[in-house]
């Protein structure tokens, strides 16, 4: 029997590489595709903020493992928020997140937009003849990157065309201190502090002053083991009753405990593995998947959970050993109402204050609560319009900005205090006077504040330590200044517009309807009036969508999924794989606009 003739894929040119911040990763080296001829490139457009960005980083490292000889993966960092186009946070980046390939910082989105990317993050492929052969939005497409590489090894490699050996990644010098990168702080009762020391995968107790280490807890190797103890870039702390500290986990979307008296750690929650649609949301705590657990508070006889990779808030139930969602639909934006239909982006922040706990909740820039409704809960939003406004400004809370915060600290005077992280500052909301202000700036990147006495502690991430300040009694006034996200609004013609989801099943798999539908779309826009028809849910992946009259720009909200299974008819119990991407669309309504709007999901928009 014949072998199947390779598919021939569209020869599409890769355009080369150009982005004004440079390299890092490379030695100082310029790279170009020319000079990776005869390699397998992966092109990563990421940004920083990004928690799916950070999914795929973890994705990848397995593949770059294996193909090292063969093939290189290249970040294109494309900033979203104005901080990320700063040239040493994406340095800070890099070392933060162990991102361990050649990265080219472009500030100005020039490849971005030469590749006509339009969501965070993409992955194209470039075969090594310098062709575009394959682009994926969103995260889970390892396997069909796996197979795909596979497959360009045997055939350039028949062809003579493939070069084999080393990579051009160069690894930085490695950097002493006592800290680095940490991510979240709590204050034992002793009057000591415990630190995710998050890029040294460990817990570290200071000592009151904030700076002396007293112990580390983990081997600082990255791991999910609870002898000896091991973690995977933790972030969240907070007590428990009983004097236990849990963690959140967040590389290995778990929940671990850790008893500062016998210094053991113990899973309690997550099974390592990351959440995915179709997965359990409610259930045995050691049984059910969670997805990047950032932030952990103890609200109304729980343990309350920021679930950033979901964008839901879920809870633990020691007590019983259950996990389940509280609040949010997995969709990403900003949607206030019953906590089961309430939409997040990406909590990462948590602080319980009385009948409320408040949330930092990252990507919309936004300041939220969640509050109890009978034996309900609801989602308030206090500062904070949407995926896409975002900068420094203080007074009233309906026109106050800020810029991807990480973290929220409750105050003993019943206002709270907001980790500004991309402002570099703490800002201040008093529920009493709807009035936000700043406490202090010259912060670096703080993501958490814990108190202690009448000071407030920061933790400065980007600048690897722990900040006392005096709280003052009158907050600062800062010169307001606001931002919108970089990317340029696509235009569209008025009237009907044909939304298509590019999806092609990896080489050896098919979608699988043997249980109906497997694929899924969900449209909505910002404002809602945008859309006169198309708006809802619904299983196929294209749709005619019907612009309203009179709504000459907003943002078309796009979630996609689909399922797709290997195709081998004699295995009863084929793999199975989840490809799912959320699209925030800039759309400006203009005539002789685009009457058409293709979204590639994995392959390529023919």
């Amino acid at each position: 029997m014949n072998a199947a003739p390779t598919p021939r894929r569209a020869r599409v040119r890769a355009p080369e590489l150009t982005g004004k911040g440079g390299w890092l990763n490379t030695g100082g080296e310029e790279l170009s595709l020319a000079a990776l001829r005869g390699k397998v490139v992966i092109l990563d457009f990421w940004t920083f903020c990004c928690v799916n960005c950070l999914h795929v980083l973890d994705e990848l490292r397995e593949l770059e493992e294996k193909h090292r000889d063969t093939t290189v993966v290249i970040g294109v960092h494309s900033p979203k928020f104005v901080h990320e186009a700063d040239h040493q946070a994406v340095v800070d980046a890099v070392e933060r997140y162990q991102v361990h390939h050649p990265v080219l910082d472009d500030p100005e989105l020039a490849t971005w937009k030469q590749y006509a990317v339009r969501a965070w993050p993409t992955l194209v492929v470039v075969d090594p003849e310098g062709y575009i052969v394959a682009q994926h939005a969103g995260e889970g497409h390892a396997h069909a990157l796996e197979k795909l590489v596979g497959e360009l090894e045997a055939e350039h490699g028949a062809k003579g065309t493939l070069r084999r050996g080393d990579g051009p990644y160069v690894a930085p010098e490695p950097v002493a201190g006592g800290l680095r990168f940490p991510g979240k702080a709590l204050a034992l009762p002793g009057g000591t502090f415990l630190v995710s020391d998050t890029t040294r995968h460990q817990l570290v107790e200071l000592e009151a002053d904030g700076e002396a280490v007293r112990r580390r807890i983990g081997t600082g190797e990255r791991g999910f083991t609870d002898e000896p103890a091991r973690f995977s870039e933790p972030q969240g702390l907070a007590l428990l009753p009983d004097g236990r500290v849990i963690v959140a986990d967040t590389v290995n979307h778990a929940l671990r405990t850790f008893d500062p008296e016998t210094g053991a750690v113990r899973t309690v929650a997550g099974t390592g593995r990351q959440w995915w649609q179709g997965s359990a949301t409610a259930g045995d705590a050691r049984g059910v998947d969670l997805s990047s657990p950032w932030d952990v508070a103890w609200f109304a006889g729980r343990v309350w959970i920021a679930m950033a990779g979901v964008h839901q808030l879920w809870t633990y139930d020691e007590e019983t050993g259950t996990v389940a969602v509280a609040a949010g639909t997995t969709n990403e934006g900003l949607v206030d109402g019953p906590a089961a239909e309430a939409w997040f982006a990406q909590p990462s922040g948590l602080a319980a204050a009385g009948d409320r706990l408040w949330v930092a909740d990252s990507e919309t820039s936004a300041l939220r609560y969640v509050e109890r409704d009978g034996e309900d809960y609801t989602v308030r939003t206090a500062v904070g319009t949407g995926l896409f406004d975002f900068g420094h400004r203080d007074g009233e809370a309906g026109q106050a900005l800020f810029q991807h915060p990480l973290g929220v600290t409750a105050l003993p005077d019943g206002s709270v205090a907001v980790s500004d992280t991309y402002n570099h500052a703490l800002r201040r909301y008093d529920p009493a006077t709807g009035q936000v202000g700043t406490l202090a700036t010259d912060l670096r990147e703080p993501s958490d504040a814990v108190l202690a006495g009448e000071d407030i502690v920061v933790v400065e991430s980007a600048r690897h330590r722990l900040t006392r300040l005096r709280l003052p009694e009158e907050a600062v006034r800062v010169a307001g200044v606001a931002h919108r996200t970089r990317r340029e609004a696509t235009e569209v013609a008025p009237g009907r517009l044909r939304l298509e989801v590019v999806f092609q099943a990896p080489a050896g798999q098919k979608l699988d309807t043997r249980y109906g539908p497997s694929t899924r779309l969900l449209v909505s826009a910002t404002p809602p009036e945008l859309l006169a028809e198309g708006a809802g849910k619904g299983s196929e992946l294209a749709r005619e969508l019907v612009l309203a009259d009179g709504v000459g720009e907003g943002v078309l909200h796009i979630s996609a999924m689909a399922a797709s299974c290997d195709d081998d008819p004699d295995n009863e119990y084929p793999a199975c794989h989840v490809h799912q991407q959320d699209w925030g669309v800039p759309v400006r309504v203009t005539v002789g606009g685009a009457g058409r709007l293709p979204l590639v999901l994995a392959g390529l928009d023919g």
